[in-house]
């Protein structure tokens, strides 16, 4: 299949390590030039070189942009605009929230949040869309969680702010896809990524486990039996990414092993 992305512009955020990374470097395979961004200008130069090194000939660019502040989303935005001249995709990723229960966070920890998950996605989505209609529409997609369909018991911040980013996204989707941007969530299962396996050791110590044992009860609850790699999200994400993506907006995909129990 031809997913008509060589020579387009794509834009991914938190590209450093785990999915982001994984999926720039799928875009890069389909022939897309990736603007890729990390807070972090040491490890965003890394990531760099080992997607040059991963696909030989890839056109890169590496951008430091903390995206829970303004100015680290136009940083994304504009890294593609004035390298490129244009932005065609965007993968909407940041890192999440911290852990914990319903009542546990202070208005701090709320606010930190809400720039973080819900803020970056309105205020990259308010600079990428005139980029995007300038050259005849684009595709968005955000990694966004399960939670959206099963609120996870100890990270209330992202089951709530998630659902909001969400909400926001099939507003958009339904506004815009008669011009040719098409929209999606793709909500990770459990990924071998360190956010997941830093959250099973924080939960393999709250219960006195190993994080070895805390993995193992966690992938017993996955049907496929095991935990998901980076680069089986990568496909999915790329092709909703993609021009061969033609009608397909607004929707909520899981890519989460079975992992879920609900049908709807």
């Amino acid at each position: 299949m031809d997913l008509g992305l060589r020579g387009k512009v794509a834009a991914v955020g938190g590209a450093s390590a785990g999915l982001g990374y994984a999926t720039a470097e799928e875009l890069a395979r389909e022939g897309a030039a990736v603007v890729i961004a990390s807070r972090s200008a040491e490890r965003i130069a890394s990531a760099a070189e080992r997607l040059r090194h991963a696909v030989p000939g890839a056109d890169v660019l590496a951008v430091v942009a903390d995206l829970s502040t303004p100015e680290g989303c136009a940083a994304l935005i504009e890294g593609a605009t004035a390298g490129y001249g244009g932005l065609d995709c965007l993968l909407l990723n940041g890192g999440g929230p911290k852990h914990g229960y319903a009542l546990d966070a202070d208005d701090a920890a709320w606010h930190t949040a809400l720039d973080a998950v819900l803020l970056a996605v309105v205020r990259q989505m308010r600079l990428a869309l005139p980029a995007m209609l300038a050259r005849g529409g684009g595709r968005v997609l955000a990694v966004t969680s399960t939670s959206v369909r099963q609120p996870i018991p100890d990270l209330v911040l992202s089951n709530s702010l998630r659902a909001a980013v969400v909400g926001f996204l099939k507003s958009l989707a339904n506004e815009y896809a008669a011009r040719n941007v098409l929209i999606n969530c793709l909500a990770p299962g459990r990924f071998g990524t360190d956010r997941v396996l830093s959250a099973d050791a924080a939960r393999a110590e709250r219960q006195g486990l190993s994080p070895e044992a805390e993995a193992r009860r966690s992938m017993a609850q996955i049907p496929i039996g095991r935990y998901g790699e980076a680069p089986e999200y990568a496909c999915a994400a790329t092709f909703l990414l993609s021009f061969a993506n033609t009608y397909m907006t607004g929707t909520h995909v899981y890519c989460d092993g079975g992992q879920l129990r609900t049908v709807l």
